[in-house]
């Protein structure tokens, strides 16, 4: 049997449960929601048809920021990640959007200038751990 993957805009409380996963395990999934989330514009990837990867879309004047991309632990490191925010970028490209942007974790910058993202401004600290500004210009 061959392995499915599908991408697709999904409800905003389907995010928290992978977020919690990936990236707070030792918070509660009511911390997970952001206070914006009903305003972005939210996508899920499906591995063998189970929500396995997700991040969150913010759009606003032509600058698109997204947020909280999260990968179930158990299958981070098998390019999902990279599907999923290629997906992003090809979402953004058939907008009115000219910069894509996210803080990221200093740990992920290979992640991310592989796909084309590079750093904007010195790293910052928040909630113990180090952060940049990545970004994509179209």
């Amino acid at each position: 049997m061959s392995e499915t993957i599908q991408i697709e805009q999904i409800f905003p409380s389907l995010t928290w449960r992978i977020r919690q996963q990936a990236m707070y395990p030792e918070k509660e999934i009511t911390d997970m929601e952001l206070a914006d989330d009903f305003e972005g514009t939210h996508f899920g990837l499906y591995f063998n048809h189970e929500l396995t990867a997700v991040v969150s879309l913010f759009v606003k004047d032509g600058i698109a920021q997204f947020r909280k991309m999260a990968v179930l632990p158990s299958k981070q490191g098998n390019g999902l990640g990279k599907l999923l925010l290629k997906y992003v970028i090809d979402y953004c490209n058939q907008q009115p959007v000219q910069l894509l942007w996210c803080n990221a974790r200093t740990s992920a910058i290979g992640f991310y200038t592989k796909i084309g993202f590079v750093t904007e401004g010195v790293p910052y600290q928040r909630n113990q751990l180090e952060y940049i500004k990545m970004q994509l210009i179209f």
